[in-house]
């Protein structure tokens, strides 16, 4: 692969983790719950780390450093229940439901990626940015389903 394609390629993805800062900032606007709009700066962190990795490996290269996959648990809630519409004054599980659907997105968008690429180093990247998002979903239907289904005194 030629160096302006990679390039090109984590461009992209850069440009894709600055939307995500951004949706997660303007959901933070939108939620009144304490508890969501801490959950939803912390993952908006996550994509500015995400960013700055993804800066850094175009740069000046990572090879087998960086980012790490590790076990992710997909509840298949985003693939279940369809996406709230953004609004001021949501409840806590509908923005959680929302971010879901967000990195669902996200995750799908670097597997596609690496879908077209040889194996090597870039494949390997956009495979393991695919498992970050993928991470970023199972806490957003964590955070969902324990904001929908709150637990109660009886159990």
């Amino acid at each position: 692969m030629e160096t302006r394609d990679f390039s090109a390629i984590i461009d992209l993805a850069i440009s894709k983790e600055e939307e995500a800062y951004d949706f997660y900032m303007e959901l933070v606007k939108m939620v009144d719950d304490r508890a969501a709009k801490d959950a939803l700066q912390v993952v908006a962190g996550e994509e500015r780390k995400h960013r700055e990795f993804l800066v850094n490996y175009r740069d000046k290269g990572y090879g087998d450093t960086g980012l790490r996959m590790t076990s992710v648990v997909d509840y298949k809630i985003a693939e279940h229940l369809e996406a709230p519409e953004p609004k001021t004054g949501m409840e806590s599980k509908d923005v959680f439901l929302l971010a879901a659907h967000r990195e669902k997105s996200s995750n799908e968008f670097y597997l596609g990626l690496a879908s077209i690429h040889p194996a090597g180093p870039t494949r390997d990247m956009l495979l393991t940015m695919a498992q970050e998002e993928l991470k970023h979903k199972e806490k957003m239907e964590y955070y969902y389903a324990n904001a929908a289904f709150p637990q109660t005194s009886g159990g």
